[in-house]
């Protein structure tokens, strides 16, 4: 059943500065559409079936722009270490054992459970170089009922021997044709783990496969300043760390969809190429504490007009909750603020609202917002359990269960007008 109607207290983000709330509302899903939000039912969705939740809150289901499935299981370890030798001590070593399919069982199967639970309805989502394991894992998303694009990593440079590729392009060819037009809801994405993990040729062979198969393409950019200088080595007479991405295709442009996470250094030059190519920005505020990378200016990428979602990047990140993500993105800014730059403002609650929601869910398509013609993708909260003695707003119940409230909190879950629990 994807036609219904739902009614309670319903939130959206009018646009990166206000979130609009409809008390008492009906918020109507046909074939899996939103029709809009109603004061009143219209006599033509009358006949729709009717779950009243009361005094709950109908909020749009979060996409998390970059996460690493494979590093789910020792998400909270190893945050003492800077990026490239936490990638040396932790990511490598795990990532080695997805080559054992028993293992990639489990483990992925774990992964997909928490990211059920929680908020996310929508997740870009980096595997391992290891093909088989990235079907598994796919396979898993798509029976989990969530919306996902799943990457291959690709890497054949600068790591251990026992998981850099022999083949790369070869493999990753035989992947994106297993997989082309297979699932529903869980699709295809090119990932390069980053310039450094890749020769030239690899590169440049993934922006043919792009072009090709017309797939999209994530990675990581301006992390980290010793990352950014490696690059420059790495690819001589390039501008700057996007350039190298554009050098080789992968760069957006010419309606290739793009993602790039962190952006954390990204200069002028670089940021107006993003913008011009359409580039999407993953902010990923945790995992940029974690590591000690430092904190992207994002208010100020959001004033000149770039795409920017939210994400968790776990396990740099520690948890899968986007709530969380929105808590650290707000946190962070404000600190960025005091600190460092107050020419940037800090980010608001509202903001980071948008971020989780129709700011990220745009890389999908019309999502993350209950405006007629978008995808249904809701969550429904219940704070009954975090007591109060005042009156609050139905705004700061958000607000406040965003920064005090758990999984136990999220009662139901839509995703493409398909209820999930």
């Amino acid at each position: 059943m994807r036609s219904f109607v739902l009614k309670g207290h319903i939130l959206h983000s009018r646009d990166k500065d206000r979130i609009d709330i409809f008390e008492n509302h009906y918020l109507v899903c046909q074939e899996g559409i939103c029709r809009g939000i109603f004061g009143q039912l219209p006599q033509q969705y009358s006949d729709l079936p009717l779950e009243d939740f009361g005094d709950k809150l109908v909020i749009p289901g979060m996409s998390d722009l970059h996460i690493h499935a494979s590093q789910f299981s020792y998400r909270g370890l190893g945050m003492d270490m800077e990026l490239l030798q936490w990638l040396e001590h932790h990511a490598f070593p795990e990532e080695r054992k997805y080559e054992d399919l028993t293992y990639a069982d489990r483990a992925y199967g774990q992964f997909v459970s928490h990211i059920r639970r929680s908020e996310t309805t929508r997740a870009c989502v980096f595997a391992t170089i290891h093909r088989e394991a990235t079907e598994l894992l796919m396979e898993k998303m798509e029976d989990s009922g969530l919306v996902s694009y799943i990457g291959k990593v690709n890497m054949n440079r600068n790591c251990p021997d026992f998981i850099s590729e022999k083949d790369a392009i070869a493999d990753t060819r035989l992947w994106l044709q297993e997989t082309a037009g297979k699932w529903e809801n869980t699709k295809p994405i090119l990932t390069p783990r980053f310039i450094p993990s890749c020769t030239d040729d690899v590169l440049e062979g993934l922006g043919k496969l792009s072009r090709e198969f017309d797939v999209p393409v994530q990675s990581h950019l301006s992390e980290n300043l010793s990352e950014i200088r490696w690059v420059s080595e790495l690819v001589p007479g390039t501008k700057n760390y996007g350039d190298a991405y554009a050098k080789f295709d992968l760069f957006g442009k010419d309606g290739q969809k793009c993602l790039m996470s962190h952006c954390v250094y990204s200069d002028d030059d670089e940021l107006q190429t993003m913008k011009e190519n359409g580039v999407v920005i993953a902010h990923c505020p945790e995992s940029n504490m974690n590591v000690a990378s430092g904190v992207a200016p994002i208010d100020r990428y959001l004033e000149l007009g770039l795409q920017v979602g939210l994400s968790t990047d776990v396990a740099g990140g520690s948890h899968e909750s986007m709530f969380r993500a929105m808590i650290h993105a707000i946190q962070s800014s404000k600190l960025r603020w005091r600190l460092l730059d107050q020419n940037v403002k800090f980010l608001s609650f509202d903001k980071a609202f948008y971020l989780a929601t129709r700011g990220g869910g745009a890389f999908f398509g019309k999502v993350g917002a209950f405006d007629d013609g978008y995808e249904f993708d809701a969550v429904v909260l219940d704070d009954a359990n975090l007591d109060h003695p005042q009156q609050i707003t139905t705004h700061e119940r958000l607000e406040r269960v965003v920064y005090l409230g758990d999984e136990r909190n999220i009662v139901g879950k839509y995703v493409r007008g398909r209820k999930l629990f």
